[in-house]
């Protein structure tokens, strides 16, 4: 017997499963609207933030390029304006001096004293910021201190017939602008003098933070006799690379003569030769610039003296040989054939005659170097030559007196 299908369509449907259906209908259309809602609103946020953090991002940027780009436009200032303004001396300049004549020196015998003074700022208690400390300058009441000192010590030898100074201001930053060539003069009232310019530049931007600032020093010859003729001879005409160049040093010697009664002459050469020069190449220049003038002289038959800062050892001389304290980065010496047997080294191996500025002095452990001595031509006697201990109190440099006759 077959059974009846029913029809699902047949099957009576509750008023309840309408009003469910339509509760549930109603339910996901609301639900898809407040999505909807959420996600514009969302969406809206995305923007807003998205605008807010590259608006911040700009802002970031700008606080830090503006002082980036005005360090920038500062330091292009400054090489502009080093530029235009930079010392360009001519390689040969007289200078002036004070009492020139031609009188003629009756003594056959001479002492000297050779000192950088560092000046005035360069005591036992002073670092500098170029060789590894941190000074820029001493406070005002050191350098008074040390120029004291200075003066003090050269009243002492006011009897030395030629004193030949290195790095003395006249106007700088460092030296708190106090003219220490005139001061110098002022004080070794018997002694004549003549000066001559290495290092003039307006403005040393270094170091960046606490800039060196404005800087005119030099060499300063002074001496019991009258000098018939004062130069500056120039070394090399290039020096650094640019940019460099046109904030350090323009090198030379100070060369004075004076009239003896056999017709010849007494040269004496100041003398301050390259510091930082990391391959050699400026200190060899200034030495073959150095060679052809003391060497024309010699010539001549005149007597020639160079004294001063050579910032490079004597040939010959060694420092492990030395009871000085040093370390690898010892300063160069001198080729030993560089010069004919006509030419004498002359130096005291007993006490340094300079020190490294990477701390204040301490003897303990300060690395010293001999740096600071003469040369002198075959026709003189060495008669005694000794370093001035002062323990740098004064200075980075110790003062050499020499004592030569004619022969």
């Amino acid at each position: 017997m077959l059974t009846q299908r029913t029809s699902v369509l047949s099957i009576p449907v509750s008023p309840v499963y309408f009003y469910h259906k339509y509760r549930t209908k109603k339910l996901i259309i609301i639900i898809n609207t407040c999505y909807y809602e959420f996600t514009v609103q969302n969406y809206s946020i995305i923007l807003i933030l998205q605008a807010y953090l590259i608006s911040m991002k700009k802002k970031v940027l700008l606080i830090v390029l503006t002082p980036i780009l005005l360090l920038l436009l500062y330091l292009l200032g400054v090489i502009i304006y080093g530029t235009l303004t930079d010392f360009q001396p001519d390689e040969v300049t007289q200078v002036q001096n004070t009492n020139s004549n031609n009188s003629i020196i009756t003594d056959s015998t001479f002492t000297f004293m050779i000192w950088n003074i560092g000046y005035g700022g360069l005591g036992a208690d002073a670092d500098f910021f170029y060789d590894g400390g941190s000074m820029v300058r001493s406070p005002q009441d050191k350098v008074n201190e040390y120029l004291k000192g200075i003066i003090e010590t050269l009243r002492n030898a006011d009897s030395i017939d030629f004193i030949l100074l290195q790095e003395v201001d006249v106007m700088a930053t460092r030296s708190w602008e106090i003219d220490e060539a005139k001061l110098i003069a002022q004080n070794l009232i018997y002694h004549n003098h003549s000066f001559a310019p290495n290092y003039k530049v307006h403005f040393v931007p270094l170091p960046i933070i606490n800039p060196m600032g404005k800087v005119y020093g030099g060499l300063l010859n002074l001496y019991f006799y009258t000098s018939s003729k004062s130069t500056r001879q120039g070394f090399v005409k290039e020096n650094f690379d640019w940019p460099k160049k046109v904030f350090f040093l323009d090198r030379c010697m100070l060369e004075d003569r004076f009239n003896l009664p056999n017709g010849k002459q007494l040269i004496v050469y100041n003398t301050h030769k390259s510091a930082y020069d990391v391959t050699g190449k400026l200190k060899q220049a200034e030495l073959e610039r150095m060679k052809v003038l003391i060497s024309e002289e010699r010539t001549k038959g005149n007597y020639v003296v160079v004294g001063g800062d050579w910032n490079q050892m004597p040939p010959n001389f060694n420092l492990s040989n030395s009871n000085f304290r040093y370390d690898k980065d010892q300063p160069s010496s001198i080729d030993p054939t560089f010069l004919s047997k006509e030419w004498n080294w002359v130096y005291d191996a007993i006490y340094p005659t300079n020190r490294s500025l990477a701390q204040a002095y301490n003897p303990s452990f300060t690395t010293t170097s001999l740096i600071d001595y003469y040369l002198i031509s075959n026709n003189l006697e060495l008669i005694d030559v000794k370093n001035i201990n002062l323990d740098f109190a004064y200075s980075d440099h110790q003062p050499v007196y020499m004592k030569v006759k004619l022969k």
